[in-house]
Order: C-alpha cells, then structure tokens, then sequence
C-alpha cells in the first residue's frame, strides 16, 4: 500500500532508556493508511484494537490530518502523502546505536518562502493580533535540499546527538522521516495523560556566563512567558474535554529544559481518563504549541497565510502499546 510503514526506530521514553539503546521496529503484521480524513478515526481504532491484541502500532498523524476531528480546524490543501500510517508490529527489539553512523553530507537547505512574502505574513499576523483576531500564531514554512545517501545513515548520524527525547525514524517506502523532537504531545499510561507544551526558546551561550544569562532572559520575558500561559491555558481546556471531573492539574509551569544547542520553556499537564485514542486525538491534536491561540480560529489564519501543507512536520509521531500505553511527539 502506497505510504505503508514497513519499519521504524524510535528512542525510548526517558523512564525506558537508562540503557542508551533503542527502539527498532521492522516485519510489521499489518499496515494501516489514511489518505482521507474521514479514514483516520476507523484507523485510530483499529490502532487502540491492536494493542489490546499485544501489538504494538507506530505511526503519524499528518497536520493535515486536524478536520478528521473538527471541520472547524482549516488547513491547505493536503499533498499526496497519507494523512495517516501506522504499522503493526510485535514488540520492539532493543538495540545500540552503529558503531558507525555516517551519511553523505545535505546540500544547504533554501526556504520555499522569499523574505518578501514572509515580511508580508508578519505583518498581516500583526494586524489580526491587534484587531483581536488571534492572540498568538504558529507561523512555518519548509527548507528544502538535496541529500545523497542513506535515509537510516543520517538518523544514526543526528539523532545521538542532538540528545532530543523524542527522536524517530520512520520508512514509508518512497519516503523516509527524520524527526529530531523535543517535544512531548501526550504519554498514556493507563487512564493518566501528561502533556508537555514548549512555547519559548533561546539558544545556548558559547560559555557559562553567557548561557546563564541567556536562560535568564528566557525565565524572565515577558513575552515568551505570556506565550507559554497561552498554550499552557489551550492544553487544559482541551484536556478538560475528556478528563475526569477535576482531574486536570498544572504539574509544572514555564520550567526550563537544557538541550545542546537551545534552552526550551516547558510546562507540564495532565488529567485522568478513560477515553479511547480516536477522542484523545479529537480533543488534543494538533497540539496547541503548534497553532497559536485561539486554536480553531488561528488555524484559519495558518491555512490563509501559509503556502504549502505542514505534512508530517507539526503533526504527531509515535507508538501505541498494549496495556493503555501510548506516547506521541510533536513531530
């Protein structure tokens, strides 16, 4: 089936990876794929059913994917590739990383959006702000380039370290993912769900006293702490559409997290609940972080002003196991 997953690695949750090794995920059982929204809500139940088996599913939601769960959330047009694919799998086998991970070098990256057209979208964002349009908008747009060489080479060659807990590569085929997450979009265990949100970023200082200072400036802006409360406030009430009664609780709020290259402002959230996963994605997906507030009619200004579709990129990517298990990044 065209876009079908046939193999995957992932690196385990942070509670599973004490070792330093690896989720390798290959010989799926079966494949499921979605190319239309409609599809995705069978699929995710077809998902939830395969862990019950003792299956373990691994996959993606495409961003694209949003109007399966509400037609009020708009985005462009999707392009060929599925807007969901998950394969079937036994458990992963855990392994090290090669001892030789090489890869032929990218050619730069080049933005598919000019310095014109992106002045243009800025201030058309401004504007909405002021006019009480939106508060906050999520604005991408894609780099492209070329690469020679082996899809699974480059992985084992950025994902080490880039030290992102949510790492994974996924082959489809035709297509290949490299995702280099940070960023938790929801873990199940059981009837708990946690959330971790980022909104705030600074990059690292070259030496000591300029990092401090940098993750000082992050602690303390008022902007990016405003955007954080922002998209902390949008995860509890989308959480609170299928949380038990007074179950959801701010964990951990606008705390910062040290990776290699950026210091990240995080907040923690989580619920309790005994919904399914189609009405988990249906409450939460996309994730927040990734729309800008609010999320219904930010997305309209996201379809309005953005050129091509997301794809996989702000989508989610993750794994689904037996016993209410479940983890997804923001990809």
């Amino acid at each position: 089936m065209s876009g079908a997953l046939t193999r995957a690695l992932l690196r385990p949750p942070p509670g599973e990876a004490a070792d330093g090794r690896w989720w390798r995920f290959q010989a799926p059982e079966a494949s499921l794929v979605a190319t239309a929204p409609e599809e995705i809500p069978e699929l995710l139940e077809h998902v939830e059913r395969a862990g019950e088996r003792g299956l373990w599913a691994v996959g993606f939601l495409a961003y694209e994917a949003a109007p399966a769960f509400d037609p009020a959330l708009a985005v462009t047009a999707p392009g060929a590739a599925p807007l969901a694919a998950f394969g079937l799998f036994p458990p992963p086998e855990r392994i090290d990383v090669p001892a030789r991970a090489e890869a032929a070098p990218q050619a730069g990256l080049h933005p598919l959006l000019d310095e014109a057209a992106h002045a243009a979208a800025i201030a058309a964002i401004r504007a909405a702000i002021a006019a009480g349009e939106t508060y906050q908008v999520n604005f991408t747009f894609p780099l492209r380039g070329r690469f020679a060489g082996d899809a699974e080479a480059l992985f084992w060659r950025l994902a080490p370290a880039s030290a992102a807990p949510y790492a994974a590569f996924l082959d489809c085929g035709a297509t290949a993912v490299v995702s280099l997450s940070p960023e938790l979009f929801f873990s199940r265990q059981g009837d708990r769900l946690v959330m971790r949100p980022m909104k705030g970023t600074r990059r690292r200082g070259r030496f000591t006293i300029e990092d401090d200072r940098q993750a000082a400036e992050l602690a303390g802006s008022a902007k990016e702490r405003a955007e954080n409360l922002m998209i902390v406030d949008m995860v509890r009430n989308d959480l609170g559409r299928i949380a038990a009664t007074g179950s959801v609780a701010v964990e951990s709020l606008m705390a910062l997290e040290r990776y290699p290259t950026v210091w990240q402002m995080t907040s923690t959230v989580a619920a309790n609940t005994t919904a399914g996963l189609p009405d988990i994605f249906a409450a939460l997906f996309p994730c927040a972080s990734v729309t800008g507030a609010p999320k219904a009619r930010t997305m309209r200004w996201i379809a309005r002003l953005e050129r091509r579709p997301r794809g996989i990129y702000c989508g989610a990517i993750g794994w689904v196991a037996p016993q209410r298990r479940a983890s997804f990044s923001v990809a």
